[in-house]
């Protein structure tokens, strides 16, 4: 159970962030479909080719891409007066951040994958899907900013490749983590070191 719901809550959230992402941009309906389906299974396609597993699983999960549509289609047609609320989307994308990321920590470590190994599916799965959507979008992506994002979705993966997981309480409690750690960077502007070349 506890793993559906990951994979429930974070491709919601990732397609959300998707057709969000591309509306901004002036998409058509098929530029929203598409943005928000990639955004929603882009991690997911990344992080199996890089640990070995058949892309083509991804479409054992008929159900998921029937939630993920439904999901774009009423974020598309909802009144505009709705979007106040959808406006800041980076919330959303912050809930498949942390659904993702111990989705992909969870399914390295269970195929007994080392620590790194652990540590990048949890990075590609919570954020390659966002990678993805940036650059079709034109936009640099957020893990490429100074902003805090990526480190997050690591930490989660270290913490599953540690041991810590092994109940449904331990992985709630994880979820929530890296929801509110991605919200205070936000919030509070936390970035990591940066430079800049001057000429």
């Amino acid at each position: 159970m506890t793993w559906d719901m990951l994979n429930i809550i974070g491709t919601i959230a990732f397609a959300v962030s998707g057709v969000i992402v591309a509306m901004e941009e002036e998409y058509d309906i098929l530029g929203v479909y598409i943005l928000g389906l990639v955004t929603a299974f882009g991690g997911g396609a990344t992080r199996n080719v890089l640990i070995g597993v058949p892309v083509s699983n991804l479409w054992n999960h008929g159900d998921l891409f029937i939630i993920a549509l439904i999901t774009m289609t009423v974020v598309f047609v909802m009144p505009s007066i709705w979007f106040n609320f959808l406006k800041h989307w980076t919330f959303f994308d912050a809930l498949g951040l942390a659904a993702f990321a111990i989705q992909g920590a969870l399914y390295a470590s269970e195929m007994n994958h080392p620590v790194s190994a652990i540590v990048v599916a949890a990075l590609l799965t919570g954020s390659g899907g966002g990678i993805i959507r940036d650059v079709l979008a034109k936009r640099k992506p957020l893990i490429f900013r100074e902003e805090i994002y990526a480190m997050w979705a690591m930490l989660g993966g270290l913490a599953i490749a540690y041991g810590w997981g092994q109940e449904p309480w331990q992985l709630v409690v994880l979820f929530i983590a890296i929801v509110v750690l991605r919200m205070l960077t936000v919030y509070f502007g936390w970035r990591l070191p940066r430079r800049k070349l001057k000429s």
